[in-house]
């Protein structure tokens, strides 16, 4: 590898070369796309211009399987590196490209995998399962992984007796303890996003709009959960603001998500719920690092790959798949 590149990777965590202003990076991006057999796969919460320059927009497992099922050698990943390692974990095969690598994510970064590993040896008889939103390694210490969108299910799938460690984010953790009464051991993690927005603030929109439904994301603090119309993960709530006949929404997750919505309603009103701050929507830092730019060198210098020890993929893979074989058996 270049030695420039080497040192922008370490120091920058991306490709800073500079890019010639007369071209149109838009119309240069897919033309890269078609030359390297590459996809962009783009998370909700990126920025509007590189949603609409993705081939697939989604959330983090669901964009990995859609990388698996292509013919692409290429997959460039618009989201965090946590996602990253899960689209390689499914296509060890492909070639997984990240703009930034500094792009990581709070909630990951708040679940060390050898602590959580002396933490699993206290409970020798419990089952892990871990929240999709956590490193390749953590995956390879658990039994099942699930999604925002199947965990309550995926709890009620085991027998009532068995006992299980339930990470890496506490506020998942306890809306499924309560939807399923089961008493889960968890893990003391979070999202920052999600643990900041203002219940006073929200109070004071929906006096604003009286007619607006609240929608939130199970990662949220209880206490934003009890006032929520819908709670859902980020593709079930954008599927809510398309089926229900609301026409205004008050949005309790990171605000990258709005532009999909509007997109798919565009008649309709969505507001994203402010945070304990000066700032009126909730952005997520490490996804919003990002950027139009960084995308077209990681795709034109095909750096910084992301690439994960033949050994962690297998360990990883095997409770991806296990979550997806009793998802399949339960019809989700």
């Amino acid at each position: 590898m270049n030695t420039i590149f080497e040192r922008d990777l370490e120091a920058k965590g991306y490709i800073d070369e500079p890019i010639d202003p007369t071209i149109d990076i838009v119309t240069e991006i897919q033309r890269l796309k078609k030359e390297k057999n590459a996809v962009i796969l783009a998370h909700y919460y990126q920025e509007a211009e590189i949603q609409d320059i993705a081939d697939y927009i989604g959330d983090s497992l669901g964009l990995s399987q859609q990388a698996a099922k292509t013919d692409a050698d290429v997959i460039v990943f618009a989201g965090v590196h946590f996602m990253a390692e899960t689209a390689k974990i499914l296509s060890p095969s492909k070639k997984v490209l990240l703009p930034d690598l500094k792009a990581g994510c709070s909630l990951s970064d708040s679940c060390p995998p050898h602590l959580f590993a002396k933490f699993k040896e206290k409970y020798p008889d419990h089952m892990v399962i871990t929240y999709v939103n956590c490193t390749a390694e953590l995956k390879a210490l658990s039994d099942i992984v699930c999604t925002s969108s199947n965990a309550v299910q995926i709890v009620e799938s085991l027998p009532k007796e068995q006992k299980i460690i339930f990470g890496p984010d506490r506020n998942l953790g306890e809306y499924v303890k309560k939807k399923t009464g089961r008493d889960l051991v968890l893990w003391n993690g979070a999202c920052m996003v999600h643990e900041i927005f203002s219940q006073d603030k929200i109070s004071d929109l929906r006096a604003q709009f009286p007619n607006a439904k609240f929608i939130a994301h199970p990662e949220c603090e209880d206490h934003i959960l009890a006032e929520a119309d819908y709670i859902g993960s980020t593709s079930g709530m954008l599927k809510f603001t398309i089926e229900d006949s609301a026409q205004q929404y008050i949005v309790a997750t990171e605000s990258g998500i709005l532009h999909q919505m509007q997109k798919a309603s565009p008649t309709k009103t969505f507001i994203p719920a402010p945070p304990n701050n000066v700032c009126a929507c909730n952005d997520c830092p490490h996804m919003k690092l990002n950027t139009l730019e960084k995308l077209y060198n990681c795709l034109y210098y095909e750096l910084p790959e992301v690439d994960l020890p033949m050994d962690v993929v297998k360990r990883a893979r095997k409770p991806i798949e296990r979550m997806l074989e009793i998802s399949e058996r339960l019809g989700l």
